[in-house]
């Protein structure tokens, strides 16, 4: 029987075609423009660079052993520039695992810390190896498996939905199911969120954002506090960028990892919904001077972090270490890695965790026109993809409505989640930037710019949101005036101390009626607004059906009741998922809420904030209750599409009088959450009560009408 060499020859039909033999096996200089390894009919091509190191080896082992069955240095002719690429013949992916050495100078202080004994992990390895379950100490050092990827996608064609058209909903994968509650067959998996795509599809949300999924160790500072093991839950500290977290997975996926996370995306899919991961290049799982050295470090300690003048780590990201964006090594990288998820996962969008590290220099200095941000801003392949920057750092850098590209780029508001926080609670001296961010935060990014063609790219660089996962659940942010994260083990003193909550009359869990029926009637005046604001509204998993963390608003060490969600809640609380889902929909039925229209036949102006009096138009700095007006023509409905939401933050009813229509109009109630006498808040289409033009606020309330013809 022949060898894969030799048929590789024979193929060619080339039998004097020069191999050189290492460590046994028949070797020749492999792709070296395709970083990683890739599997070839006959071998795999091995292609890996380091600009310092001095030389490389590839280490071969057998699944699930720590000692190398064969050692192959790269020969020099193997190397072109800093890139080393060699193809190994007579392998069979599933018989092994790989990995590297490099070595190199040893000069920390110059930021040099090659180390020729070091096991390293490929920095493009496509899955790692030794598949765990959750929760258990890796053993030994990070290996690489070769993936080969043989999913077909058939002829699924992009999104191409504007950013103001998606409902996004953030959710954490194990979590989401993980409660005996959720009632799947494969709880904290990506097969047991397939499951309950059914459940998203009826709550109405058309965009997905998954916490991070790339390779993580969740045991990395695992620790006990009373008893209680606490891991690295939410998976911000990388390992692998281009591998999928194996221990999310239902099965065991050998040599073609990914394949139920892509289902699970394709799934999705299919019922209408995008994918936007959360991914995390501000720093990685190596950590500070103390940390390991199981990658980046190994290959290229200079290059791949910001290092001090004398050798240590800056730390913008608060982690230990922070990656070196700037660089063009590693911005490669970043832009090979987007681009990866975009074309084999099909991934729609990325949320990007402490973005403005993104925008620092080599030195931690900020860049008026950043290289990186530039370069994924204009990449073609990621032409259609959403690019949503968290728009602040560790270190102090705050660019809210000032984050460089923002004309490709999207922002999570966070100036919109302060503000409405407060106002909703009885802020009342919140109420004009309470009033910007309703109308879509025009100061910070510009709305609609009076041109024939109609730009309004500024409410797509908008994403509001009032809870996420890094703070208070919607319920608790009416239940708790104060954080409760002493499970955590810091003595509370982690987690962020301005949450501008308020427990509405009693601290945590209480029977008290008249505080419960405050606090649901909170949460709806939040979900009101939220999905009457212009932008992209974003909401936490669970929120829609008062799920608790019980007062801690930092659970990210809680592999626990804390942070997963609790089912049986939807049953409880049915009342308010149907409000949410209510909320949805008039969403997606009125675009003059998400986005600018062409001027209303009517004559009415197209977006205006009020006072008590709706023929008014201008609000006191402390107003505690007002409405904002929106109008436009639908052309798709061919009519008018006239919205007015009024936010009444006081104790007292408020008697308003609503903005003029013609006299061919009316206004309609849609929305009242105060609700009525029979429990109803919402009045789907054809059931609205008609008002002629004044109406009662009652305390704490927000009310949402609709104009019609008369």
């Amino acid at each position: 029987m022949l060898s894969y060499s030799q048929k590789y020859l024979t193929d060619l039909n080339n039998p004097v075609l020069p191999l050189t033999e290492i460590a046994g096996y028949p070797v020749r200089p492999g792709m070296f423009d395709v970083n990683g390894a890739m599997a070839l009919p006959y071998g795999v091509s091995f292609t890996v660079h380091t600009q310092h190191g001095t030389s490389c080896e590839l280490l071969l082992f057998h699944r699930g052993e720590e000692e190398p069955y064969a050692v192959l240095p790269f020969p020099e002719a193997y190397r072109i520039g800093d890139v080393y690429s060699m193809i190994v013949f007579d392998l069979d992916i599933r018989e092994f695992e790989y990995a590297y050495r490099v070595d190199g100078p040893y000069k920390p202080k110059k930021g040099h810390i090659f180390n020729k004994k070091a096991i390293l992990l490929d920095p493009y390895a496509r899955a790692v190896a030794g598949q765990r379950e959750w929760g258990e100490k890796k053993k030994g050092s990070y290996h690489a498996r070769v993936v080969r990827d043989n999913f077909d996608w058939g002829d699924m064609p992009q999104s191409k939905r504007e950013m103001t058209d998606l409902i996004i909903y953030e959710l954490h994968v194990r979590g989401f199911t993980r409660h005996s509650s959720s009632g799947v067959k494969h709880p904290g998996t990506f097969a047991g969120l397939k499951e309950k795509i059914p459940y998203l599809k009826e709550l109405g949300i058309n965009a997905v954002e998954l916490m991070p999924i790339f390779e993580f160790d969740e045991t990395m500072n695992s620790r006990e506090i009373d008893g209680r093991k606490l891991l690295e839950y939410w998976g911000y500290n990388t390992v692998s960028f281009f591998s999928p977290n194996t221990s999310y997975s239902a099965i065991t996926e050998h040599n073609h990892e990914g394949t139920e996370l892509k289902d699970l995306i394709r799934e999705f899919h299919n019922n209408g919904i995008e994918v936007i991961l959360d991914v995390v290049f501000n720093h990685t799982a190596e950590g500070n001077e103390k940390g390991p050295t199981f990658c980046f470090k190994g290959f290229d300690n200079k290059v791949y972090y910001m290092l001090t003048p004398d050798g240590n780590y800056y730390n913008f990201s608060g982690c230990g270490n922070t990656l070196n964006c700037n660089h063009p090594i590693v911005r490669q990288m970043i832009r090979e890695c987007l681009r990866y998820w975009t074309i084999n996962y099909r991934v729609d969008g990325f949320r990007f965790d402490l973005a403005s590290i993104l925008g620092r220099n080599e030195d931690g200095s900020p860049l008026n026109n950043p290289p990186l941000l530039e370069l994924l801003a204009t990449d073609p392949i990621l032409r259609n993809v959403k690019l949503i920057a968290e728009a602040w750092d560790a270190g102090g850098m705050y660019q809210v409505g000032s984050f460089p590209a923002s004309k490709r780029w999207a922002e999570w508001n966070g100036r919109y989640r302060d503000t409405l926080r407060g106002y909703l609670k009885g802020e009342c001296w919140q109420a004009w930037t309470a009033a910007w961010c309703v109308s879509g935060s025009g100061d910070l990014y510009g709305g609609y710019d009076g041109s024939q063609s109609g730009n309004y790219a500024g409410y797509n660089s908008c994403v509001n949101f009032l809870t996420c996962h890094d703070g208070f659940t919607l319920y608790d942010l009416y239940s708790y005036n104060d954080k409760h994260n002493e499970l955590n083990g810091w003595n509370n003193t982690d987690g962020s101390n301005d949450n501008r909550s308020w427990n509405c009359g009693a601290e945590g869990e209480t029977r008290d009626p008249d505080v419960l029926n405050l606090r649901y009637r909170m949460i709806r005046n939040a979900c009101a607004v939220l999905m009457c604001s212009r932008g992209t509204p974003m909401f936490l998993a669970g929120d829609e059906f008062g799920n608790t963390q019980y007062g801690n608003n930092n659970s990210y060490c809680q592999d626990n009741e804390i942070s997963w969600l609790d089912w049986s809640l939807l049953e409880k609380n049915r009342d308010l998922f149907e409000f949410f889902k209510f909320m949805i929909d008039f969403r997606k039925k009125h675009p003059v809420v998400r986005t600018w229209l062409p001027n209303a036949v009517c004559g009415m102006d197209p977006i205006h904030t009020h006072p008590e009096n709706g023929e008014l138009m201008d609000i006191a700095r402390d107003a505690r209750m007002f409405g904002t007006s929106f109008a436009g023509y639908d052309r798709r409905q061919s009519r008018d599409d006239l919205v007015y939401i009024a936010i009444n933050t006081y104790w007292k009813e408020v008697p308003i009088t609503l903005p003029p229509l013609s006299l061919q109009g009316r206004w309609y109630l849609t929305v009242d959450t105060w609700g009525d006498d029979q429990g109803r808040y919402c009045y789907p289409e054809g059931q609205e009560i008609r008002i002629n033009s004044e109406f009662v606020m009652k305390p704490r309330s927000v009310a949402v009408f609709v104009g019609k013809p008369f």
